[in-house]
């Protein structure tokens, strides 16, 4: 038997990175805020200029939409089905939206009144485990299956290989279920993983969140500079000293000011302006800003808004998103795996039998294009079929065609 690590151990891992990933989340969900202290805007007045900017958004964006999992080939047992039962087009898309902010994200398995398999996406700063580096599973796992008002867990969970244990809060007794998996059924659905984070990375990096927030401070700086630009500052020279005062704010806003010849020191009064603003360095450091966050997040400065040049072709754009497509072909594998874990121990749950998981080492994961061809591609590709097919008779089928173009045959779509 393993020897675990157990659940108070699990509790103080998830609590030092729970911060982590909600920091993530608030940068996602544009609700960071830069308390930093400026050398020339008291904060005072900074505070009246909060920007918001969803650079990182639109990064995770871009890539979590191209990534569209199809179903699987060789599918001998019938996993797919499970993720028909348990909502795909939610299941997946939360799944690897999650894990592309967060890192890592979580599927937890149950089972349902009838004995088959539920499938539930648990965020990164609720759920946790000790990875095996061998299969990419977990060897035992935590999550928080319930928060409370206060964001106090209610409800927890924790995963060993052949069991489930149920942490109530203010009950002292342990609900545990067994089940015939080998590993315990939360599955890591990781980002970019490697040997010295197994877990992986986020796509919102530090690069991307300080890039944001060097974004913020300039639109701030130009929107308080902005005021100044729309009413300049003036000044009068040469009146008196008995002269009345006029208020600041009508004499911006009035279309007539009256200034009286000063008789006693012979001074006509002078109404003069200080230079005016330029707003063009503001733009010029956000374009620049905006060149490196594009740079660091394989986008282009049209997605972020900068636009540059006409319309171009699918190919056009496919070819200024090569560090994006690249990215996303990365994702694909690592979540392709990630899936095929999860659909494996569901179908242990469903068939109430202990798989073993080399079993399942034919069926493989089955995306959609990453960027969908224009009439004209598909025109290229259909010249390019039909002579590889002369060459090579057989060597395209409707298969690959559609992995090619993202367009089912009409046979298959008289199958569904």
């Amino acid at each position: 038997m393993a020897e675990y690590k157990g659940i108070d151990y699990l509790r103080r891992k998830l609590s030092q990175k729970r911060s982590r990933v909600l920091l993530r989340y608030k940068y996602y969900e544009m609700k960071d805020i830069d308390l930093s202290k400026g050398i020339t805007i008291p904060a005072s007045l900074r505070s009246q200029f909060r920007s918001v900017f969803g650079w990182c958004a639109k990064s995770v964006d871009s890539l979590a939409d191209r990534l569209q999992l199809r179903g699987f080939a060789d599918d001998n047992f019938d996993i797919m089905e499970i993720f028909n039962m348990n909502n795909p087009d939610v299941l997946f898309d939360s799944a690897i939206l999650g894990a592309l902010i967060s890192s890592c994200d979580f599927i937890y398995i149950s089972a349902d009144e009838d004995g088959y398999p539920r499938l539930q996406v648990i965020d990164g700063a609720n759920a946790t485990g000790i990875i095996d580096p061998f299969t990419n599973m977990l060897t035992e796992g935590y999550a928080v299956l319930e928060r409370d008002d206060h964001n106090q867990p209610t409800i927890e969970a924790y995963f060993t290989a052949g069991e489930t244990q149920y942490y109530y809060k203010g009950d002292p007794d342990i609900q545990t279920i067994e089940n015939k998996a080998p590993y315990p059924l939360l599955v890591p659905i990781i980002y970019r993983p490697d040997a010295k984070r197994p877990f992986g990375h986020s796509r919102i990096s530090r690069s991307c969140m300080y890039l944001q927030r060097a974004a913020k401070n300039t639109m701030e700086r130009s929107e308080i500079s902005a005021e100044f630009y729309s009413f300049p500052q003036k000044y009068v020279l040469g009146l008196s000293s008995d002269a009345e005062s006029f208020d600041t704010w009508q004499a911006t806003i009035s279309s007539m000011l009256d200034f009286r010849y000063d008789e006693e020191n012979g001074n006509t009064p002078s109404v003069g302006q200080f230079t005016q603003q330029s707003m063009s360095p503001y733009t010029e450091q956000l374009r620049t800003i905006a060149s490196v966050f594009a740079g660091e997040t394989g986008l282009t400065l049209d997605d972020l808004g900068f636009v540059s040049q006409n319309p171009s072709s699918a190919e056009a754009i496919k070819a200024s998103h090569e560090g994006l497509r690249l990215t996303a072909r990365k994702a694909q594998r690592t979540f392709g795996s990630g899936f095929l874990n999860a659909g494996y121990l569901a179908a242990c749950i469903r068939d109430d039998f202990s798989y073993l998981r080399r079993q399942v080492y034919l069926t493989r994961a089955l995306w959609e294009p990453i960027f969908e061809p224009d009439m004209a591609a598909l025109g290229m590709i259909g010249d390019g079929v039909g002579k590889i097919n002369t060459a090579v008779p057989g060597y395209f089928t409707e298969e690959n065609l559609r992995d090619l173009t993202g367009i089912p045959s009409a046979k298959t779509e008289e199958e569904f």
